[in-house]
């Protein structure tokens, strides 16, 4: 994306970075949610509101104590610690979509970070919190989520559990009639399903807003509670024309793949992520909220620490390796890496001039044009980049006001020039 120094947007983006300056030297206090017993109204943060701004600071890393979960265990021994080398990254600059050179601490400010860092070789280079998070607390990634899916998938098909040419009506007769029945596998896996659905997170009629409300992340105006489960939801799903050759991002995909996924292995893909988080030395459980008959929202429910998610990204950089053993196989892992066609992904305006180069390959952004890395994201600024060349890895974890913002092309800008710097 670019934008005419002298344009609306361009204005508008460079008056967020010239505040994030004054806020940096001002230290400004946060504002404090959910203190007293009840809190008052204009600071509780509820079921209703936790999405919104500016309760969403306190709920996007609360939402297991406003929503039924399901854990995905840590290992049973003390968590793996992280070596520290930290550099200054503050004065890291980059530049931004609007022409502006952007210092990394003004654009983590203005971009509402709530937690960032960055490893390079193995080791935490730069690590900060904000808004009153701490390296403790589990943040909900949103669809990070669908690139642990995407994962897990690929590991089903290295096992021989999962076939990617079959169709998904064959794991999931329930999909009969549905956009998903004769789509296969692999369609589901790269987001080429041929569906009437729009994500469009402001409109309560769209189709995601009726993912929303089926899986449970807010409650459901009354004309639309007709679907009690996402397992209700995703059949009522219908068809616009042909598979493939395209690249439509829609997370009922992803949960119908999680459906397939779950009926081949005969395994909830919590279970499943939980056999890979036990492994890999984290510091918490994870847990992914669970929709009303208790599955796991697996498009967009995923919540962990900012530090765990990093071992996540720093076990594929190491091909699946974790401490000489093997936890992932590196043949999943190149299979996302080796991406797909970036003229499909390039046909879509939005995402392409969103993440220039990119192409869509299991539930994954890989760059092409740079060291096949793999970039997972999420609304509202959540991001995962895993560049193993540069042996690189940065985790954003956000609570922008908004699900689509103008920083998100600033932050791809941000994570591909930190790994730039770092591959010296």
């Amino acid at each position: 994306m670019t934008l005419s120094p002298n344009s609306p947007a361009a204005l508008h983006l460079g008056r967020h970075y010239a505040d994030a300056h004054e806020a940096l030297l001002a230290d400004p206090r946060h504002d404090t949610f959910m203190a007293g017993f009840p809190p008052p109204e204009a600071q509780r943060v509820t079921w209703h509101n936790w999405m919104s701004p500016p309760f969403n600071k306190w709920g996007f890393r609360h939402l297991g104590r406003l929503r039924p979960s399901i854990s995905v265990a840590a290992g049973t021994g003390a968590a793996d610690v992280l070596p520290q080398a930290l550099c200054d990254l503050d004065g890291f600059s980059f530049e931004s979509v609007c022409g502006l050179s952007v210092r990394l601490d003004e654009h983590l400010l203005a971009s509402h970070t709530d937690a960032f860092i960055v490893l390079h070789r193995g080791q935490v280079k730069y690590e900060r919190y904000f808004n009153g998070q701490t390296q403790n607390d589990r943040h909900i990634m949103f669809s990070v989520t669908k690139s642990l899916i995407g994962v897990l998938a690929e590991q089903l098909i290295c096992d021989g559990v999962l076939n990617p040419e079959l169709l998904a009506s064959h794991y999931v007769p329930e999909f009969a009639g549905s956009a998903f029945a004769d789509a296969t596998v692999r369609q589901l896996l790269d987001m080429a399903v041929s569906i009437e659905y729009t994500e469009r997170y402001d409109d309560p009629a769209s189709e995601s807003s009726q993912f929303g409300y089926a899986c449970g992340f807010q409650p459901a105006p009354p004309a639309y509670s007709q679907y009690a489960s996402l397992y209700q939801y995703l059949p009522s799903l219908r068809k616009r024309g042909e598979h493939g050759g395209f690249f439509h991002y829609v997370t009922a995909t992803t949960e119908a793949l999680a459906w397939v996924m779950e009926r081949a292995s005969g395994v909830a893909c919590p279970e499943l992520l939980a056999r890979v988080w036990g492994q890999i030395g984290c510091q918490r459980d994870g847990y992914f909220m669970a929709d009303p008959w208790g599955r796991g929202v697996a498009g967009a429910g995923f919540s962990a620490t900012a530090c765990d998610i990093a071992r996540f990204g720093l076990l594929l950089a190491n091909r699946g390796q974790y401490q000489g053993r093997e936890v992932i196989d590196p043949r999943a892992i190149d299979a996302i890496a080796q991406g797909a066609d970036p003229a499909i992904y390039a046909a879509n305006e939005e995402f392409s001039e969103w993440t220039p180069g990119a192409s869509y390959r299991s539930q994954w952004y890989v760059f092409n044009d740079h060291s096949q890395a793999l970039m997972a994201c999420g609304i509202s600024g959540q991001y995962l980049f895993v560049d193993r060349d540069a042996e690189v890895v940065i985790v954003k974890q956000s609570s922008l006001p908004e699900a689509i913002s103008v920083f998100d092309p600033d932050n791809v800008r941000a994570l591909r020039a930190l790994v730039r710097h770092f591959a010296g």
